[in-house]
């Protein structure tokens, strides 16, 4: 399920980043570059590392990370096709960062 979602944020990474230089207003570029960039890292760093992880705090880690990527990335892609807030975008960054430092953690347990 991790490696999916993975590869389906890589990809909306990819297409979030072109429609952003292609179609665009300039002054929405930036935040869906942004948007673009969490969900492609993010995207092939779920797709890498969720085939290797077996420990749950590890898997904790990586679903932490891909419910963060969803708020943050889908907070401003929501902001600019929408008109709504940036209001989850906070609580995704969150999320990623404790992901991230809770899979160190794992990492050096094993």
């Amino acid at each position: 399920m991790l490696t999916a979602a993975g590869a389906f944020f890589a990809a909306a990474g990819v297409a979030l980043s072109a429609y952003a230089a292609h179609a665009a207003e300039a002054s929405a570029r930036a935040g869906l570059q942004s948007a673009a960039i969490i969900a492609l890292v993010h995207g092939v760093a779920l797709a890498a590392l969720s085939r290797q992880t077996t420990r749950r705090a590890g898997m904790l880690a990586l679903w932490l990370l891909a419910v963060g990527v969803l708020l943050f990335s889908g907070s401003l892609t929501a902001a600019h096709l929408f008109a709504t807030p940036t209001t989850f975008a906070p609580m995704g960054g969150t999320l990623m960062i404790v992901g991230w430092l809770l899979y160190a953690i794992d990492a050096l347990r094993r």
